[in-house]
């Protein structure tokens, strides 16, 4: 068995939800025979919990974990060197009841948009990079680079250029695509992904040899009012959750 297959369930184990939930479990067990310890512990967890799940603390360890990238302007690409957009995928939904055929999740639909909505500003050639990532589900039966070049058609009337449809991770996309992209002479990319990934994408297309110019969209920022800020939701508890996976893979990444 591969290491990287077992990465989603490290993730999922380590991340919010799962580890407050873990260590609120752990607290309750504890206090059956050591009462104020266990139940300590399940307080540090439910409030590790209700944290995590307010917006305003993933915007504050977005800004204070990963690697800053402006918006990237479409006077700046354009008077730049660039050759190519390259976006990442993002996931996909294999089973769409409604479409009939597989779609692109939401971050991905949002990345492939940002993509093409340079792509048109510029008239540079677009790239896409995912596969089956490593916690593809069993029912997913198209790359996810197929099923963004139907949409990005379908959708923007945008042919992408270079695909990748064999990569399972962030360092496969980069390595997977060098080659395809090498053929046309292209190093140099404008490189789309949200802001919370960039920090590690841009460090692993750099390792394959490309030279990157960041292009992040879907920051993690401010959106509600102050109150609203603090209080737990599903959106703050997603923003934290992506926030901390990066914060972790740049950890990993500087020792591999």
């Amino acid at each position: 068995m591969e290491f990287g297959s077992l990465k989603p369930l490290l993730t999922t184990l380590v991340l919010p939800p799962a580890s407050p939930l873990l260590l609120i479990g752990l607290g309750l067990l504890l206090a059956a025979r050591k009462k104020a310890a266990g139940l300590v512990l399940a307080f540090l967890g439910t409030a590790l919990l209700w944290l995590l799940s307010c917006h305003a603390v993933a915007v504050w360890l977005a800004l204070s974990l990963l690697p800053q990238h402006p918006p990237l302007s479409v006077a700046t690409l354009k008077a730049s060197p660039v050759q190519a957009i390259v976006v990442l995928g993002g996931g996909v939904h294999p089973v769409a009841p409604e479409y009939g055929e597989a779609q692109a999740s939401l971050p991905a639909a949002a990345r492939l948009r940002y993509g093409a909505w340079l792509a048109r500003q510029t008239g540079l050639p677009v790239a896409f990079a995912g596969g089956m990532g490593w916690g593809a589900a069993d029912s997913q039966a198209l790359s996810e680079g197929e099923v963004a070049r139907r949409a990005a058609l379908q959708d923007y009337g945008l042919a992408l250029r270079w695909i990748d449809s064999q990569s399972r991770d962030t360092a496969e996309n980069a390595q997977f695509l060098r080659p395809l992209m090498q053929k046309d002479k292209v190093q140099r990319i404008a490189l789309v992904t949200h802001a919370w990934h960039m920090g590690r994408s841009v460090s692993a297309f750099e390792r394959a040899g490309f030279t990157v110019t960041p292009a992040p969209t879907g920051f993690v920022l401010p959106s509600r009012n102050g109150v609203l800020e603090w209080l737990p939701s599903s959106d703050g508890l997603d923003s934290s959750r992506v926030v901390l996976k990066e914060w972790l893979g740049l950890l990993v990444q500087r020792f591999t």
